[in-house]
């Protein structure tokens, strides 16, 4: 493709690079450029692209899409925001597949996993569509799973994406867009069809700084849709709509809404509650236990609604709808009397929305099982420590990804928060907390495993070591056995 197409539409600083210059393709990462490439220097939080321009000429760039032309016998563009230039460039290199496709975005602290997963059952049940999503679990395209390391990818790799699934026939595209994602302009030039705010609650600060600029981050995705939809229940919401672009649905069950959930009752197996709408009615049952879950059935129905989709066709479909790997997900634990729960659960509010909503059900004892990440925001342990111990019966602080801190630090940091320590044990080994948890558990008892959800490994130093916590306690139930 000639650089000119790959650069329509990007605001140019200086450039000497031919206009008609032949581009094989688009790479950000010095190790993975090939000649005929175009290399764009990112300005990233630890890492200056720039540093390796010298690496990317000497492999054969054509080009360097920089912020600062610092190699000027080398072909370059001159550009503000490199970012931002290699969001749109991307977009141009694979022709623009956004345009073929329903968009929907949906951020927020918690429950952006279950809204997506739940939205695209209720389109393919309602409209038969095709979708394809893009997650914190994983990426799919209809029913073809495609792993994935981060909840949104780099642009670049997000637009490769979009014209594959595209290109497979999706007629839907429906993502988890996080905070970082908005700010770091991995979804620039990306329009959206519909937007979904969930809630907002302390997380990332290590990367925001401050709870204002993180929901700042989040409002960009309502500047940037035809439609949104947020809880109206949540405070950040107000303060995201006065920036907001779109034509706006509010859902909740306390503050005045535009689509409420009425007589909410919680269930040990799920929720029910009656969704109006616009002068309607309809029953709506989700086998997943929460009071969380009341929330994103909502958000999926607002979204729904917005997408054209009825409400009586929404509310059915919701009705034989599945939970997600990962959240509230119970594990088996044949010949036991006691449940074991694995949430994702990994800040303050996630933390407290799970315990608080497995208290409400469990006819035994709570035991918790949590920790807090490493070289992430360390603000929110003595928090979590303080929810942890206050909501469960027994509260078993251990590791959490603790990457390369030490672990024993980070667990001193979720204790400082725990007033009276009484009904706390700390087992740093996350293993051997699993299995002390099965052998304190009594009939009735439910023992929730927090933090890991879908996560099939722990960070130890900077290497993923293997830990599914389902094997876990499956191996502990063959060990009683021997």
């Amino acid at each position: 493709m000639k650089l000119s197409e790959i650069l329509n539409g990007i605001e140019i600083k200086a450039q000497t690079a031919a206009p008609d210059m032949e581009i094989t393709e688009i790479c950000y990462d010095s190790r993975n450029v090939k000649p005929g490439s175009l290399f764009v220097a990112i300005t990233g939080t630890a890492v200056d692209g720039h540093k390796f321009i010298p690496m990317a000429v000497e492999k054969g760039a054509a080009a360097i899409l920089c912020e600062r032309a610092e190699q000027e016998e080398t072909p370059f563009i001159q550009v503000e925001n490199t970012r931002l230039a290699l969001a749109l460039a991307s977009a141009n290199f694979f022709g623009k597949p956004a345009e073929r496709m329903t968009f929907v975005g949906v951020t927020g602290t918690n429950g952006k996993t279950s809204t997506t997963y739940l939205l695209k059952y209720v389109l393919e049940k309602t409209i038969n569509a095709k979708v394809g999503l893009i997650g914190t679990i994983q990426n799919m395209i209809g029913d073809e799973i495609i792993e994935t390391e981060r909840t949104t990818p780099e642009s670049y790799e997000l637009q490769k994406l979009f014209l594959e699934m595209a290109e497979a026939g999706c007629t839907h595209v429906i993502m988890e867009v996080s905070s970082h994602a908005l700010a770091l302009d991995r979804v620039a030039g990306i329009h959206f069809d519909v937007g979904v705010f969930t809630n907002l609650t302390q997380d990332h600060l290590d990367f925001h700084v401050t709870m204002d600029a993180y929901r700042d981050a989040k409002a960009i995705l309502f500047t940037r849709c035809t439609k949104g939809v947020l809880n109206g229940d949540d405070a950040a919401t107000a303060k995201i709509l006065e920036t907001a672009t779109c034509e706006a649905m509010t859902f909740g069950q306390h503050s005045p809404c535009d689509l409420m959930a009425e007589d909410a009752v919680l269930h040990s197996d799920g929720v029910e509650f009656l969704a109006a709408f616009g002068g309607q009615k309809e029953h709506v049952h989700l086998g997943i236990p929460g009071g969380f879950t009341v929330y994103n059935a909502l958000g999926v129905l607002g979204a729904a609604l917005a997408l054209g989709v009825s409400l009586p066709d929404a509310a059915q479909a919701l009705k034989t709808a599945h939970g997600v790997k990962g959240r509230v997900e119970v594990v088996p634990t044949p010949g036991k009397d006691y449940t074991v729960l694995i949430d994702y659960a990994h800040a303050p509010d996630g933390l407290e929305n799970v315990l608080t909503s497995v208290r409400g059900f469990c006819k035994g004892r709570v035991i918790a099982v949590f920790g807090c990440g490493g070289d992430r925001d360390n603000t929110k342990r003595p928090i979590m420590g303080e929810i942890g111990a206050r909501l469960a019966d027994i509260a078993i602080i251990t590791s959490d990804n603790p990457r390369t801190e030490d672990p024993y630090k980070i667990i001193d940091m979720i204790l400082a928060g725990i007033p009276d320590k009484s009904n706390c044990v700390v087992e740093e080994n996350r293993r051997k907390a699993i299995r002390m948890a099965m052998d304190m558990a009594r009939k009735d008892d439910i023992i929730v495993l927090c933090g890991k959800g879908h996560e099939t490994y722990q960070v130890l130093g900077t290497v993923k070591t293997h830990l599914d916590e389902r094997e876990e306690v499956a191996a502990h139930l063959r060990e009683e056995k021997e």
